[in-house]
């Protein structure tokens, strides 16, 4: 039997995901391919339609349909729900979608454990409002922060994800704010980039902050960038000039691609050889 899974979403001349999923099917001896499905967000329902009569077993995604994909779904996972949004869709035997948030997972597993323990009430500032920042905000929220600053360019178009995300965790004070408010990062334990500022594909030489902001920021605080291509975005060399703590976006891209990959086969992969991979796709 030969699996077909694949990824949709749009642009994708960025991103690993085929590099490391065919990883993962070597590494479990399984059969298969795995495509990248360029699809706008007006596209979605005929892509739906595509993935669904040409045999495909699941499929990722990614910006921007993280959250439109969930009007499609059967059933969601009790993260996904949570989340408001999912990245990894299983097609039944039925046609039917079951969606999933690995994002969540990934994001979880990338951070290291004295870290987690230490964002324990703390507060931690968030850069987007989609469907990425809504598995941030739920991956933050299980980690019991204290506070989420949202810093978003539209209030309005954000105010779902905190509403979705004050009903699920009550206990953690969830805020949106204007980015041209953000004046100053010194309250924040944790920043992190969920926008695809800084990504090869989208202004590679930008960051979502100035250096003079970053500046702000305690010596103990970290910067975690979602971004994975390049390796080490602008925002992440800036968090590293200025002695920062930082997380790369690729062991997240990595974890919820292992997730993923066993949510559809059963299988684990060898998450080493998907991120070998990736590092030597990049580098050449």
């Amino acid at each position: 039997m030969s699996y077909k899974f694949g990824l949709i979403g749009y642009p994708l001349s960025h991103s690993m995901s085929k590099v490391i999923q065919e990883a993962a099917l070597k590494s479990t001896g399984i059969e298969g391919s795995y495509e990248l499905l360029e699809t706008k967000q007006e596209d979605l329902i005929s892509r739906v339609k595509y993935l669904r009569s040409r045999g495909f077993k699941g499929f990722n995604v990614t910006i921007p349909l993280k959250v439109p994909i969930t009007l499609f779904l059967s059933n969601v996972d009790n993260i996904a729900n949570v989340a408001g949004s999912a990245n990894t869709i299983k097609i039944n035997d039925d046609y039917s979608l079951s969606g999933y948030n690995t994002d969540v997972y990934g994001f979880l597993e990338a951070i290291p454990a004295d870290l987690k323990n230490e964002l324990q009430g703390e507060s931690i500032a968030v850069f987007g409002a989609g469907g990425a920042a809504r598995a941030v905000g739920a991956g933050l929220s299980l980690l019991k922060a204290g506070n989420i600053d949202f810093y978003v360019r539209n209030i309005i178009n954000a105010s779902d994800m905190a509403d979705n995300l004050r009903k699920n965790f009550p206990e953690v004070k969830i805020n949106c704010i204007q980015i041209e408010n953000m004046y100053s990062l010194e309250n924040y334990k944790m920043l992190v980039n969920t926008t695809p500022v800084g990504m090869k594909s989208n202004s590679p030489n930008k960051a979502f902050v100035s250096e003079k902001i970053l500046k702000t920021m305690k010596p103990d605080s970290c910067v975690y960038d979602i971004v994975y291509n390049p390796l080490k975005t602008k925002l992440i060399k800036l968090a590293k000039k200025n002695g920062l703590r930082t997380i790369q976006g690729l062991d997240m891209l990595i974890y919820q691609g292992a997730k993923a990959f066993e949510i559809w086969t059963g299988k684990k992969p060898d998450i080493n050889k998907m991120k070998i991979a990736a590092l030597e796709e990049m580098i050449d």
